[in-house]
């Protein structure tokens, strides 16, 4: 069943890139990966089920490229400008990726993520993502405070919210120089 289930996530991914949710049909979403319609309720419950699945998918996805950027065999700094480089052409380049790390929805999508559907399955925000990021970086890079990890999603997320001109790339290291480089005032109190 997993290989169903990954097929049926797919198909579901190319229909919402394609159309809005609204407009996404079950049976089109279980024909395209090969599957019966039956397969698809028994696998997912029914239409929420899929959207639920399909945003825990994007979520996964958006991490998974997290980890890759601290596994980068580099230095902090330039580990830390990898997740924000990562996190702004993830959220640029997927809508579900983008409406998680802003918790800006649109009926084009599958409802947004609410309360923790089961015990122990923590609800998906962006919040729950930027402390997930946080952890994984501070983990991976001990040396580094868990606040400047935070920090440096943050700054990267205003790209999101407020892109600069078409193109325009970020200075992502630019913004890490400013967050990594000692402050005066602190160090003459």
């Amino acid at each position: 069943m997993a290989a169903a289930r990954e097929s049926l996530l797919e198909a579901a991914g190319a229909a919402l890139a394609a159309r809005a949710w609204p407009a996404v049909r079950m049976v089109e979403v279980a024909a395209a990966a090969g599957v019966s319609r039956q397969t698809l309720y028994n696998e997912f419950g029914g239409k929420a089920g899929l959207g639920r699945a399909l945003v825990r998918r994007e979520a996964d996805w958006y991490l998974r490229g997290v980890d890759r950027a601290l596994e980068a065999s580099a230095g902090s700094a330039e580990r830390l400008t990898g997740i924000a480089e990562w996190t702004v052409r993830a959220a640029r380049a997927r809508p579900l990726v983008r409406a998680l790390l802003t918790g800006s929805w649109n009926g084009n999508l599958p409802a947004p993520p609410g309360r923790a559907v089961r015990p122990g399955v923590p609800a998906l925000g962006p919040g729950e993502l930027v402390r997930a990021v946080r952890d994984r970086a501070a983990a991976a890079l001990p040396t580094e405070p868990a606040q400047r990890c935070e920090l440096v999603v943050r700054l990267a997320l205003s790209y999101v919210i407020a892109p600069g001109a078409p193109g325009e790339e970020p200075a992502a290291a630019g913004l890490l120089g400013l967050v990594s480089a000692p402050n005066r005032r602190a160090g003459a109190r």
